[in-house]
């Protein structure tokens, strides 16, 4: 069975028709051909409407492709440095999330 991320354009349009039409979800499995699960999760994540969940980031990817400039210009600065260069061009954020972002762009992977 597929999971709900791996239903298709038109599966998901089927399960909305139907789905309005008050329809029970084991016959829109059947006519979508995806689970029952599938269309529960599909419907009830369409209903709720949820945002993500967690902190947000206090950067964003500007500011991180900037650290990342910063790091290709000299490789061999120290994390103090890189800090307070990126601090100095506007961007608010703790050492620690210099040195995250920092370590991700050096070792290449994101």
């Amino acid at each position: 069975m597929r999971r709900t991320a791996d239903l298709t354009v038109v599966q998901k349009t089927i399960n909305d028709t139907l789905h309005k039409e008050v329809k029970l979800q084991t016959s829109i499995a059947k006519e979508a051909g995806c689970s029952q699960s599938a269309v529960s999760k599909h419907v009830n994540r369409k209903l709720s409407e949820r945002k993500k969940c967690g902190r947000k980031r206090c950067t964003t990817n500007r500011e991180n492709h900037s650290l990342e400039r910063l790091v290709k210009q000299n490789q061999f600065k120290n994390l103090g440095e890189l800090h307070k260069e990126w601090t100095e061009a506007g961007v608010k954020a703790s050492r620690a999330t210099t040195r995250r972002r920092d370590s991700r762009e050096r070792t290449g992977s994101k």
